[in-house]
């Protein structure tokens, strides 16, 4: 299934209207929800480390599946028109998203994860208390992982936005 998507996501351009970037971005919440459901699962765990590590892989796919779903992975970038690709990367970079249109790997994620210190060390303090350690401890995991995902959504869209003025002023 994985490599049928990848396929799939590849053969996706850019949001060709408001409307259709606006669709993208609910789609792309409700992904992040769900995923963050997982986050949240496996962060009740009370065995140290579990959570890191499904953080980074759950993190790993979503990233990949919004750049693809608002046609920002790289293969996706290289497949536009020069002067949009270039608009592309000089967006992405005015930006500073270490995650817009890049391959993610593992290393830039957990960098990702260790700017939320704070919340991983609560996260993990909590655990030390049964029952309601764990819950306030999937409930920390549920928000942080939204918010990285939303963040991203939130900077894919501002791409997304600026290729439809260059877009627009191209026509």
């Amino acid at each position: 299934m994985r490599g049928k998507k990848n396929q799939r996501s590849t053969e996706v351009l850019l949001p060709e209207t408001e409307h259709a970037l606006q669709a993208v971005r609910q789609r792309c919440r409700q992904m992040v929800a769900r995923k963050a459901l997982l986050s949240a699962g496996a962060s009740a765990l009370p065995i140290m480390g579990v959570d890191i590590a499904v953080d980074i892989h759950l993190l790993s796919r979503l990233i990949e599946d919004i750049n693809a779903e608002f046609g920002l992975t790289p293969e996706q970038i290289e497949k536009l028109h020069p002067k949009l690709k270039v608009a592309t990367y000089s967006t992405i970079v005015g930006l500073g998203s270490t995650l817009v249109g890049r391959v993610v790997t593992r290393e830039v994620l957990l960098k990702l994860l260790t700017r939320s210190g704070v919340k991983l060390v609560s996260k993990n303090a909590t655990r030390l208390v049964p029952i309601a350690g764990q819950m306030v401890s999937a409930a920390i995991g549920f928000s942080a992982f939204r918010a990285v995902g939303n963040r991203h959504i939130d900077a894919c869209v501002k791409v997304a936005e600026e290729m439809l003025k260059v877009q627009a002023a191209a026509e």
